[in-house]
Formats: C-alpha cells, structure tokens, sequence
C-alpha cells in the first residue's frame, strides 16, 4: 500500500506521529462526498453502516446515547461502571426500542384478571397494551389487546373472557420481511410466532416491523432480527465472565474486554485469560480486546481469537496515561503498526482516542483503522449521560476519563480499568482527569458534520469506501508552520463552525 513506504521511513527515524503530525495526500477522483460508502465492521461478525462508535464511558455511553448510535448507523458501547444487573438492562433498552422481533414478549395467564394486568402494566411503566395470553401449560390460546381491554367494562373479569381467541400466527423462522407481508395481507397488527406443541416463539407487532421497514432501515445498524445493534464493556476475571454471560444474554451484540492495557497474561485476571474464556463460553459472540499501541501486541490477541482490536494508550484529550506513567505511542502510528500486523485476517481496527476534528477520523482511517471511537466528540451532546455545568454562562456537560479520581472512587471497574484493584482510596493514582465539554445538542446533528467531513476527506483522496481509502492513503508529514496553516490564522472568528472548536 502507499502509505507502507511512509511510515517505514518514520520508523527508521523511530519516530512516532500523532494526528497534528499528518495529512492525506490528495489524489485524482472520481468520487463525490454524498456517494461515499462508509460501510465498515464493528468486529469480525458485527457490521456497522457508519465508521463511529461512542466510547465505553459513564459520561458518554448508556441505552440513550447506543440507540441514538444505531439509528445513524453504528454502535454504542455501554459502559461497565454500572452494576451487571443495570448494565445488562440498558442493553436490554436498546435491543427493544425497536422490537422488529421480540423473542421473549411479555405474558399474561388466562386466568388473570383484567384490573391484574391493568396493574401490572402500570407498575411496569410499560408503553404497550398487547399480550400473548398462555394457559397453565403455557400453550397459546389468544391475544390480549388494547381494545380488548378497554372494551371489557368489568376489570374483574378473567383475560380468557375478554381476548381475541384467533391469532395471526406463523413459524419461528419467520423472518422480518416475510412477517411484514404476512400482517399486510392479514390486515393484523401482531404475529404470534408458535412452535411446537403450541408454544410461544416470539413476536412481532406492525408499528415496530413497519418503522424499519418503510422508515430509514437503510440507515439503522440492524441484528437479523430488527433489532438495534449494541456492544457493551467488560473488565478482566470470574467476576467479568458472569458480567458478560448477563450482558449476552441480554441481547449484547459483542463484548469489549476494556482495560487500559489489553496485552496481558499470566493470571486468571488478565486480558487474555478473559479471551480465552469468552471464546471457550461464548463462541457465538464476537469479542473486542483492547487496549494496546503495539503490532506485536495485536499479534498476540489476533491468536488468541480476538474479533476485533482496539488501539490507543493514553491519546484521549482527558487521559494522561502517558504523562504519569511515561508510556504509549502516538496514535496515528499505533493505528498503522496495529492494522499491518493483522492485516488480512479480517481483524477490524479500532482507532480509540485523540479524535479532534472530523479530519482526524479520515486521517484514523487512512492509517488502517475500520472505524474509530468518539468521547470527548459526543460527550457534548444530549444522548450523553454527564450532567450540565454552566461555567462563565456558557453551558457545558460533564466529561471524565474512566481513570480519573473521581470515577476511580467511585468504582471499582474504573479501578480495574487501570489494575489498581487492590490499592487503597487514598492511595490512588489517577489516570484520567474531571473536565467539561461545550453542549452541542443531538448526537444525530454532531455526526452529520464529523461523517460529512470523513466523505469529503475520501473524496479528496479518490477512494469511494474504506478498502479503498486504505489502499490509496499516503501521508506528509507537516511541521508545526504547516499545522499552524491547517488551522484559521491571521484573522478573529466571528462566529462559531458547528464542526470546528480550536
């Protein structure tokens, strides 16, 4: 590839670069921005339709900020400072917001009376007045509707009374489009799907299947069932395996072991005896192992099973991993060593950190990565989970690194993180610091302006996807005057970009 040339030189020179250190050459196109495919895989098994993922933590990931990902296209990765139970149900969140198939639909017993599921209903806060009613052994026997409901004037009557005993019904291996069809013909808003001896399968309901059908579902990052697609964080040991087994079965797309330092060995709490367990337990779910800044690093997790590799020690705007411990390679060439010496084994790339301006995401790509990992980027935006600030009457939202003092206090997964499992409160050493970043309303809006900018950089290049950006990258390397010249200079700004803050 033409950036190989590139970045061996650099390497002779031993010498490391860092966004600010690079930019694309440019070259003949025949690609306009908005044709631009930006189609990529979250890990070997999992593709995304856009190169962004909102990162593992509490300032930045829950269900909100996931779905708000999946809609445009990627993923959100929940982040692990939540207890298991708490993580496990904002996957659950995401996974259902749409319920193009629910698997597991939500019951109630012919026997049961009206005022009881009323009840039920109202104490679960549930947006949904539909339920497949069982019998007591568990065989399907009707529907219980809205209008069922509301036309039976005596709660105290039994569900079997009041619901519609003939269903639309089909095979568990209905699939969303045929079940779309089958609702259309039938005029019916709900398909029970019926297996053997007449049990339950699963479900769909019209609104939801018609929403991804007819609505934007060539934008949203879909499971095979309708679903959203969602990741979600683990740390390292037994303790982290039970947490993945929840966040699995809670319909997680695919587990990211998240340690500050992923190419580690030797006890059961390391990184790779983690993978080694997942892919032992869960061969049907993808692993994402991280993080590392090394080939040789990468090498070792790609042996070990890793589906997926994310790249970056201490690039982010509030880590200082670097500083207090004095290691990491910057990251643009820990994103190029970290793709080379994986390359071809369908391995994607995560680039994690120092993202600054949507450039910077073309220049991540360009060095080898399949997509990258924004905080600081969407910390700003409502989908975030950080408090507001007002700080000299400018409205900002809280953003902390996983390793900072206060998260490092509060969890002991953020503790993990950084292998200070054992260390006292007040012996900490903080890797992370507290900070705030200027709100910028919907993440939807934010990303318009950072993938607007990554197709312009690809069409600057000539490449008309992302195999092809990795094909025709090449690289100057620029010097502070030519970084200086990159930026607005000689004048005052009069009013603000939406997608520039210097």
């Amino acid at each position: 590839m033409k950036k190989d040339r590139f970045f061996e030189k650099m390497d002779l020179q031993a010498l490391a670069l860092a966004y600010d250190d690079v930019r694309l050459k440019t070259g003949l196109s025949i690609v306009t921005p908005q044709n631009v495919i930006l189609a990529t895989n979250f890990s070997r098994n999992v593709p995304m339709k856009i190169t962004v993922v909102s990162a593992a933590m509490d300032t930045v990931t829950e269900a909100k900020m996931a779905i708000a990902m999946a809609l445009e296209g990627g993923i959100g990765v929940i982040h692990k400072k939540l207890d298991p139970k708490a993580q496990a149900k904002e996957v659950k969140r995401v996974k259902f917001y749409l319920n193009g198939r629910i698997d597991k639909p939500i019951c109630v017993r012919d026997n049961e009376t009206i005022q009881s599921v009323i009840d039920m209903r109202d104490e679960k806060n549930y947006q949904f007045s539909t339920f497949p009613v069982l019998d007591e052994n568990g065989k399907v026997v009707g529907i219980l509707g809205r209008i069922d409901i509301e036309m039976c004037l005596d709660k105290s009557r039994t569900v079997q009374e009041a619901m519609t005993r003939k269903v639309l019904s089909a095979n568990p291996a209905t699939g969303l489009d045929e079940a779309f069809q089958k609702m259309i013909s039938a005029k019916k808003k709900t398909l029970i799907l019926i297996g053997e001896g007449g049990k339950l399968e699963g479900m769909y309901t019209f609104p939801d299947v018609y929403r991804i059908k007819m609505g934007q579902s060539q934008l949203l990052n879909l499971d095979n069932d309708g679903h959203l697609r969602v990741a979600a964080a683990i740390g390292t040991g037994e303790a982290a395996l039970l947490r993945a087994e929840m966040l699995i079965h809670a319909g997680a797309d695919a587990i990211v072991i998240d340690t500050a330092h992923g190419d580690s060995d030797g006890d059961l709490k390391s990184v790779f005896e983690t993978l080694r367990q997942l892919k032992k337990n869960f061969s049907g779910t993808d692993v994402v192992a991280g993080n590392i800044s090394e080939a040789e690093s990468a090498k070792r997790l790609a042996d070990l099973g890793a589906d997926g590799i994310k790249v970056g020690q201490g690039p982010g705007s509030i880590c200082i991993t670097r500083v207090i411990a004095g290691i990491g390679c910057p990251q643009v060439t820990a994103v190029y060593n970290c793709a080379k010496a994986v390359e071809g084994t369908g391995i994607p790339v995560c680039a994690d950190g120092g993202i600054k301006y949507s450039g910077d995401i073309t220049i991540a790509l360009g060095a080898g990565a399949s997509y990258v990992m924004l905080g600081r980027l969407l910390a700003g935006t409502d989908e975030a989970p950080g408090d507001f600030i007002i700080v000299k009457g400018i409205k900002y939202k809280v953003y902390r690194g996983m390793g900072s003092l206060s998260s490092m206090r509060e969890s002991l997964e953020a503790r993990d993180r950084y292998r200070q499992q054992g260390v006292g409160i007040d012996k900490l050493v903080p890797e992370g610091v507290d900070a705030g970043v200027p709100y910028d309303g919907p993440v939807k809006k934010m990303l318009e302006q950072y993938l607007g900018g990554l197709r312009a950089g690809m069409g600057y290049v000539g490449a008309g996807n992302i195999q092809e950006l990795w094909e025709k990258a090449d690289f100057y390397r620029i010097s502070p005057a030519g970084l200086a010249e990159s930026h607005p200079h000689d004048i005052i700004i009069t009013a603000d970009a939406p997608n520039y803050h210097k």
